[in-house]
């Protein structure tokens, strides 16, 4: 685990020492452990360097092959590499250094491209091919790890945050606008664009490649995620059986390490199925969990503390368990950090998760969390169940774009971004949401088809911002953060699943749409226990049933509660003033309206006053 950066002259210049030091410089808190840098001509490599496997000098990079043909800098844990090895060992490759890095660069030599299907892992790498003079940079199948990049005339830069580009002379941050949009519809980005003009993030399951000369930056996709309805019946029992074995398989795949694995323990019965297997191969394993003060919360916020939960969990797996409790004023405090780290923001409140890593850190470099069980499991069914039935994929595409208008709705967009419309209103947001879809619209036919594009989409999208997010705020910290359901073969396993394994009640929606669309239909829309049905059956073999029975609760402070209590003067504080940064881009007058429909209680717009608020932070930390 580590930060990468680099710079390719595709005119020939060669590449400066003094600038890749300097790109590196600005994520040297993804690697405290060490640094290194390559210059060859146009192309520079740089590395930060976060010892997790093999912490000796042998596993240094940037790492070259023995005839200096291949240079690699890379980020993430190739966890069957031990497997590869074996295979390389076999066809002639020999190894310096024990862990994983050096096996990835002797695949790439042995197999090029066809070695990112091989490999089963968490990875973002850049490859330098001194002989072709060819750069290949890469992102992992489900984009855990981040890697940025960007076109500055001649000049190609990437890294694994973007904020390394500010040590480029050719760079300027400015705000995409159009990103700007798309982000204030979604509260998120769905492609390759970012909050920065120019700045882009090469999509997950994908890679590029460059030649020296030419100007054509076109990344190709090498993996992509399918759920789809299996050919031939499946026995629940034997599918169970199955999901057990992957599960246990991936777990214990991830406990690769050669320092201490601690894990997130909320709640919830991903974490606590992820603790309970590791807790067996790691006698009294370090666990983690954030709290929440709700003395002024009130109505579903009541049930956002799950401490009490964490810690009969902790009994159970024989844990040592340490705590932090949140109060109001603690995003406050944390967000001019927070900001500088997140770089754009993404997904909901990220703060507690900030705080989660910053508690994880003060014990060790690797964490486990239970993200990605819902996105591969069906864990969100009121999301699904507005989307089952449907005239055709058009209207499916309303629909669901409707429900995931998470912030401002788009008649109001041209009030908002009155100041800069113009530019814009060049981008739809409805296009950018139906162009995930763009090579399955013809499968669309039964609920499940509905049902699992549905899972497609939160996957290629939500489960992307929610992994850089995870990513960022840990690496914050020089903390690893592992995800055990984000495994090669439980993923391929998971997606081929049924949705009636998944998710319950599903031809009651259907009918309950058809004949009664009313209050009846409302209720199932509502109803969080009826996902990750399978899931919950193979965990009740590793977990108490009242666990795996719980219903789904996120990982969120009472930030509705806060901010038209304790934290309102400083919601009024940084929104009101009209001399805000974020007013060169939205009218003061309409966030002013929005904002006091939540302060008044007319409308729940925690999640629009966050990321105002963040919005307003990176723009004073990067403008």
């Amino acid at each position: 685990m580590c930060g990468i950066a680099g710079i390719f002259h595709r005119d020939g210049r060669p590449a400066s020492i003094t600038t890749l030091t300097a790109m590196t410089d600005m994520i040297a808190h993804r690697g405290p452990d060490g640094e290194g840098h390559y210059c060859n001509g146009p192309v520079g490599l740089g590395h930060r360097r976060l010892s997790i496997i093999d912490l000796t000098d042998a596993a240094r990079q940037p790492m070259e092959t023995q005839d200096g043909r291949y240079v690699l800098t890379y980020n993430g844990e190739i966890y069957n590499f031990k497997e590869l090895k074996v295979q390389l060992s076999a066809r002639g490759h020999r190894f310096n250094s024990t862990g994983d890095s050096e096996v990835l660069l002797h695949a790439f030599a042995e197999w090029g491209l066809d070695a990112l299907l091989k490999l089963n892992g968490m990875f973002a790498f850049a490859i330098w091919d001194n002989k072709e003079r060819t750069l290949t940079l890469a992102r992992d199948r489900f984009g855990v790890k981040p890697l940025y990049y960007a076109q500055l005339g001649q000049t190609f830069v990437f890294a694994s945050e973007h904020k390394a580009f500010r040590a480029i002379p050719e760079y300027v941050t400015r705000i995409d606008v159009a990103g700007l949009s798309e982000y204030l519809t979604f509260q998120n980005f769905f492609a390759e664009r970012t909050l920065f003009t120019g700045v882009k993030l090469l999509p997950a399951g994908s890679y590029v490649q460059l030649a020296a000369g030419s100007d054509v930056v076109q990344p190709a996709q090498y993996w992509d995620f399918h759920f789809h309805e299996p050919e031939h019946a499946l026995d629940e029992r034997e599918a169970i059986e199955e999901l057990d074995r992957l599960f246990c398989q991936a777990v214990n795949r991830q406990l690769i390490s050669d320092v201490e694995i601690g894990c997130y323990l909320s709640g919830g019965m991903d974490s606590g199925s992820i603790a309970a297997l590791a807790s067996n191969q790691l006698p009294f394993m370090r666990t983690f969990t954030v709290g929440f003060d709700l003395n002024s919360a009130s109505g579903v916020e009541l049930g956002y503390d799950e401490r009490s939960k964490a810690e009969h969990m902790s009994y159970l797996f024989r844990t040592e368990h340490y705590e932090m409790v949140l109060k109001a004023g603690d995003m406050e405090r944390a967000l001019p950090q927070l900001a500088w780290h997140l770089e754009e923001p993404r997904v909901g409140q990220s703060y507690p998760n900030f705080y989660a890593a910053k508690l994880a850190s003060k014990f060790g470099k690797v964490v486990l969390t239970g993200t990605g069980g819902d996105e591969l499991f069906g864990g969100y069914p009121w999301r699904y169940y507005r989307a089952v039935v449907n005239d055709d994929f058009d209207h499916y595409i309303d629909k669901y774009f409707g429900f995931w208008q998470r912030m401002v709705p788009t008649a109001v967009m041209p009030k908002l971004l009155a100041p800069v419309w113009d530019e814009a209103k060049q981008t739809a947001p409805l296009d950018v949401f139906r162009g995930v879809f763009k090579e399955h619209a013809s499968e669309f036919r039964r609920p499940e088809d509905y049902v699992n594009h549905s899972l497609y989409f939160e996957a290629k999208t939500f489960l992307n911002g929610l992994l850089v997010v995870e990513d960022k705020l840990a690496m914050a910290h020089g903390l690893e953060s592992r995800v055990p359901f984000l495994d090669n073969d439980l993923v391929d396993f998971s997606m081929q699943l049924p949705a009636k394994m998944k998710l319950g009640n599903l031809t009651d929606v259907v009918r309950l749409n058809e004949n009664e669309p009313g209050g009846k239909a409302q209720r199932y829309y509502e109803r969080t226990k009826d996902g990750k049905l399978i899931l919950r059956k193979m965990m009740g073999r590793h977990i108490p049933a009242e666990i795996a029975d719980r219903e789904k609760q996120g990982f969120s402070a009472p930030d509705a509660s806060w901010f038209k209590g304790e934290s309102i003067e400083y919601v009024k504080r940084r929104l009101f003033n009209n001399n805000a940064g974020i007013y060169s881009l939205l009218d003061p007058k309409t966030v002013r309206e929005l904002v006091d429909d939540h302060l008044a209680g007319r409308e729940n717009r925690r999640l629009l006053i966050w990321s105002l608020l963040s919005l307003e932070q990176i723009m004073e930390s990067y403008l």
